[in-house]
Order: structure tokens, then sequence, then C-alpha cells
């Protein structure tokens, strides 16, 4: 499995990014999806997922109402639209198939800072 994240970048408080996984090497329209993230000292954890048609979104409380996952299976590629930013938002950002969770990416960092 190949998994290739990119859209990442330095924002301002307050400022949008649109992140992009491209994935290849496995059936990407059977998986349920995430994306996660590192922050600076901290654990990797799971901020959205998506279920394998795209049907079903599930977001972590501290993004919700800012953040969207969406996916298209024809292209094998997975999207997370980053809304009103924080500071707290910071982190590499990864995306994976959480039932195979190997072979991760280099991630895109997200850096959002005045």
């Amino acid at each position: 499995e190949k998994f290739v994240e990119s859209g990442g970048g330095l924002v301002q408080p307050g400022g949008s990014l649109g992140l992009s996984c491209a994935a290849s090497g496995f059936a990407f329209k059977s998986y349920n999806m995430r994306w996660y993230r590192q922050g600076p000292g901290k654990e990797r954890e799971w901020v959205a997922e998506i279920s394998s048609s795209g049907g079903v979104t599930n977001l972590v409380d501290s993004v919700k109402g800012r953040f969207t996952i969406s996916r298209d299976n024809h292209k094998n590629t997975m999207y997370l639209q980053m809304n009103s930013l924080k500071p707290e938002d910071t982190a590499v950002y990864y995306c994976m198939a959480p039932s195979l969770f190997r072979n991760w990416g280099q991630g895109t960092q997200v850096t959002v800072s005045s």
C-alpha cells in the first residue's frame, strides 16, 4: 500500500486549507479511511473518518463544524477541507486505512500561526 498526503502549508488563524490523500496498492473503495494528525510533542490521533462508500463520516469534537472529510473512489483519493483553523490544529497530517495501519506516508505539515 502507498499513501501520499499533500496540501499542507502555513496559514493564519481563521484561514483554510484543503488536504489530499492519494492512495494506491490496495482496493481503496473497499476500505474505511481516516485522517490522523500528530502535533508537536503529542501522540498521533485520528481526527476524521469516512466509510468506504463515503456515506458515513465522523469527526472528533475538536474539529466538528470546521473540518469536512470526503473521498472520490474513482480517483482513489480522500480529502480534508479545514476551515477556521486554530493554532492547536498545527500538526503533521496523515491518511490511513485503520484496518491496514501500516506503510504510513510522509504526511503533510499544517502550521497555523500569525
